[in-house]
């Protein structure tokens, strides 16, 4: 979707920044939901680069071992179940990818999207929620029955700051759509 390089290197430094200020709110004192869902599939759909999911896992993980290691935050979710996350979030940069490649400049473009986004969310719940319930030590007997209660008390608010995010590089991509096509139109004139 993105062509430039200079273009590549903005949006991958702003998901880069957005990822580290969001995630667990560990830092920046921000109180906003954690957008590591969105920059994982917003890197997919928008960045061209296959070492960027690698890069994006790195901070993300940095990230969580300097929250835990050095300034106090809960090691809860550190366990064997955490290198579940590198599938967990490859599905979200991988549904991105898909989306990339279905994309269209128009209205039914936004339910390719939504569905993608939906879908990608869901296999990343399952994979992460379902390996923590059953990997991570931390539950005696897991059983599928537990595992659809969390399903349904958790993924609606993963899904829900995941769209958020979704939602706002939408608008701001079709916002620059509007833009360079009005740019486009003033040369012609």
């Amino acid at each position: 979707m993105l062509v430039s390089s200079r273009a590549q290197l903005y949006v991958g430094l702003g998901l880069a920044a957005l990822l580290w200020l969001t995630r667990g709110q560990h830092f920046g004192g921000l109180d906003l939901p954690s957008a590591s869902w969105a920059a994982f599939f917003l890197a997919g759909v928008l960045l061209k680069p296959r070492w960027v999911f690698a890069a994006l896992f790195s901070l993300a993980s940095l990230v969580d071992f300097v929250a835990i290691g050095w300034l106090g935050v809960s090691d809860w979710c550190l366990s064997p179940a955490y290198w579940a996350l590198v599938p967990a979030y490859g599905s979200l940069f991988f549904g991105g990818r898909l989306y990339a490649r279905l994309h269209r400049d128009s209205l039914s473009g936004i339910a390719t999207l939504s569905a993608v986004a939906v879908l990608s969310a869901f296999v990343c719940y399952v994979i992460s929620g379902g390996s923590f319930l059953y990997f991570s030590g931390r539950f005696a007997e897991p059983t599928l029955a537990m595992l659809g209660e969390h399903i349904a008390t958790y993924y609606p608010a993963y899904l829900a700051s995941m769209s958020f995010y979704v939602g706002v590089a939408a608008v701001l991509y079709a916002g620059l759509q509007v833009w360079q096509t009005g740019l486009q139109e003033e040369v012609r004139a």
